[in-house]
């Protein structure tokens, strides 16, 4: 554990708790968190995550845009379910960018855990396209994925991102949560 990784696991964790809460701050905080990810991640030789954190700057400035016009008409956008054939083509995204990228780790790189890097990197960013479309499903992939992140960065000895990882696991829960209360309370209002 170094300072790095802990200012980074403490603006990531700021910035999780934001998106919850569906404050539009937890675009900008994401974006100082992914800078700093990308330099603890090139030390741990996890080099789809570090990747992944240059994609997900660009997602955050996306889905601080989306979250302020993507709605009817220009205005705020409003959680909603994911329909079937974009379930279809996210899935689809994720198993070929699972392949494709772990070949490439395995076979290019150095890097620590190719396949597993590669998994869960392409997965990761299919539910970061889906909050920014705040898309409540959003939260049942990184739950999926917050607990196979714990696991990878305990065999890595990233002791406090495990930690960080198992925190936004509990905010992935409570954001389900909260997500599903706040898209029934405005249908029941219309």
């Amino acid at each position: 554990m170094n300072r790095l990784e802990l200012v980074a696991a403490i603006i990531g964790a700021v910035s999780v708790w934001l998106s919850v809460r569906q404050n539009i701050w937890s675009w900008p905080t994401a974006i100082v968190n992914v800078v700093l990810y990308t330099l603890v991640f090139y030390d741990a030789k996890l080099y789809a995550d570090m990747g992944l954190q240059v994609i997900y700057a660009v997602l955050s400035v996306y889905g601080w845009y989306e979250w302020l016009y993507g709605g009817e008409g220009r205005t705020e956008l409003r959680v909603t379910r994911t329909a079937g054939r974009v379930w279809a083509a996210l899935v689809a995204i994720a198993v070929a960018g699972s392949t494709v990228l772990g070949m490439v780790l395995r076979h290019e790189t150095d890097a620590a855990l190719p396949y597993m890097d590669a998994s869960l990197s392409s997965t990761s960013l299919v539910a970061q396209w889906m909050m920014t479309r705040k898309l409540l499903e959003n939260w049942l992939v990184w739950i999926a994925v917050d607990v196979l992140y714990v696991g990878m960065f305990i065999f890595k000895h990233l002791y406090l991102t495990a930690g960080l990882y198992a925190v936004f696991l509990a905010l992935a829960v409570r954001g389900y949560i909260d997500w599903r209360r706040s898209m029934r309370s405005l249908a029941a209002a219309a």
